[in-house]
């Protein structure tokens, strides 16, 4: 039975690249406020118009879409959409047992295209940049789960 300890090598590859996927995903929740904030509109919500310490002059153009702010919603949801597959097929993949050159690979890999996506869609590359990098990620997840499957359904005829 394969170690969920840090002292195993594979899961340690796991955890590094998981916790670096999710501290992606929630940073572009921090970097949508941070924008919000820097062009001062953007909101999505009427009550976001109420006048506060972050918000002393409420406008009403301030509900107007902003594309700088929706720019990084839109790599913000791209995240959400397809990070929490990574993690759960990262995992399973992990207990397969995998070579961990292999597993090395693919999981660092998957972080790779994700930062080098997050960099495109950012600078505002052309949906062929973009979806190269996209079908990378998803190419790895693509391995790892079908590895998964085929583990999976060995122990299950064994």
């Amino acid at each position: 039975m394969p170690s969920l300890s840090l002292e195993n090598p594979l899961f340690a590859a796991y955890a590094i690249c998981a916790s670096l996927m999710i501290l992606k995903t929630v940073g572009m929740a921090w970097l949508t406020v941070a924008r919000m904030i820097q062009v001062k509109g953007g909101y999505r919500s009427p009550e976001d118009l109420r006048k506060t310490r972050l918000n002393p002059q409420p406008n009403p153009d301030q509900l107007i879409p902003d594309e700088r702010v929706e720019r990084i919603r839109r790599i913000h949801m791209n995240d959400l959409e397809n990070v929490p597959f990574f993690l759960a097929s990262g995992l399973l993949f992990v207990l397969t047992q995998p070579p961990l050159l292999l597993a090395q690979i693919l999981l660092y890999g998957y972080v790779v295209s994700r930062v080098l996506h997050f960099a495109a869609y950012y600078s505002a590359q052309t949906h062929d940049v973009r979806a190269t990098l996209w079908t990378v990620g998803s190419l790895i997840l693509v391995v790892m789960t079908l590895w998964t499957l085929v583990a999976a359904i060995a122990a299950v005829a064994a």
